[in-house]
């Protein structure tokens, strides 16, 4: 039985699930987060394998049992497949996910799931060549979708899409995406593009709301499913013509908070309480041995005491979000 999480904030929410970043690096010059591309910052000390361990085992005697895997790109650090055993062996993880570009998946998804891996987030925003090489500033549309292909026949079955949704292409997007999971058994997933410090223009240029292609598919048939024990915040919808799901990550949505389950871990050791929070709190100092472990707890107890209600990007404030390379999205 999946144990109760004890870590709790002041408003009830309890807290199962992790994004841990694993590097700030990325190859893809996507529009949305790092368009000029990746530039390192300082010397590239982000979290080691031991730090990592420490840090997971804390906190899985807590009952944190879900574990994803970001970036940046994370399939980056050579030493991922070694990563994911570490982690699988920690008592109480039940759950390790990972979110990708999806650029070496073709030769390296093999490797993950024997390792450990439960289930994969591929970043595909466009399925039209040109489109996806104008978004992301990479003509690797083909080597991605090999990449997918390549988890299906390792064994990963819990595969997800995510597209960033656009003004300019969504309606194009949803036309392509549903003839794709006609057939195909995972789920595509719309997430609203978020404001950043960067990319304010492109904000004012590119948002959508996702009610606006929800409300098209609801009319189309497409039924809201019921959501799964510590899945994120993504709704989803079914409909018995197609074998796969759409689903939506709307921020904006006036309830989008109130079912938060997760914390953040940034690439260089941060506690980050929101994906938009004003800053972060500095947890490696007590990483560094297992015998900190209590410590590292009881600093996360009293942390979470802090956390806010709700994100301010209704109100335009995002807080330390530069951009999203650096904790995952």
């Amino acid at each position: 039985m999946t144990p109760q999480p004890q870590l709790q904030d002041s408003y009830g929410r309890r807290f199962a699930y992790l994004r841990l970043s694993i590097t700030e690096a990325c190859n893809f010059k996507c529009q949305y987060c790092l368009p000029h591309g990746y530039t390192p910052t300082g010397a590239h000390q982000f979290l080691s394998r031991s730090e990592i361990v420490n840090l997971v085992t804390a906190l899985a005697e807590l009952g944190m049992w879900k574990i994803r895997l970001t970036g940046g790109e994370p399939t980056l650090r050579r030493d991922l497949p070694e990563l994911i055993r570490s982690i699988r062996d920690i008592n109480g993880v039940e759950h390790i996910a990972l979110t990708t570009n999806g650029y070496r998946l073709a030769q390296d998804a093999q490797a993950y799931h024997a390792a450990g891996l439960n289930s994969i987030n591929v970043s595909v925003d466009s399925l039209d060549p040109a489109q996806f090489a104008h978004i992301t500033g990479v003509d690797k549309l083909a080597a991605v979708t090999v990449g997918i292909n390549a988890c299906q026949t390792a064994g990963l079955h819990k595969i997800k899409l995510n597209a960033v949704l656009l003004r300019s292409t969504a309606w194009a997007e949803l036309g392509r995406f549903l003839d794709y999971v006609r057939h195909a058994p995972l789920t595509v997933r719309f997430i609203e593009l978020m404001q950043t410090g960067a990319g304010v223009a492109l904000f004012a240029q590119e948002h959508m709301r996702c009610s606006e292609l929800l409300r098209a598919l609801e009319e189309a048939g497409w039924q809201r499913q019921a959501r799964a024990q510590a899945a994120g915040p993504a709704l989803e919808l079914a409909h018995p013509d197609y074998v796969g799901r759409i689903g939506f990550i709307a921020p904006y949505a006036r309830d989008f908070c109130e079912s938060c389950n997760r914390l953040r871990v940034s690439a260089r050791g941060d506690l980050q309480m929101c994906l938009f929070g004003s800053g972060g709190h500095s947890i490696r100092h007590l990483l560094q041995q297992p015998d900190q472990k209590t410590q590292l707890q009881a600093h996360f107890v009293s942390l979470l005491a802090g956390k806010q209600a709700a994100h301010g990007l209704h109100e335009g404030n995002v807080g330390m979000r530069t951009h999203l390379a650096s904790i995952g999205g």
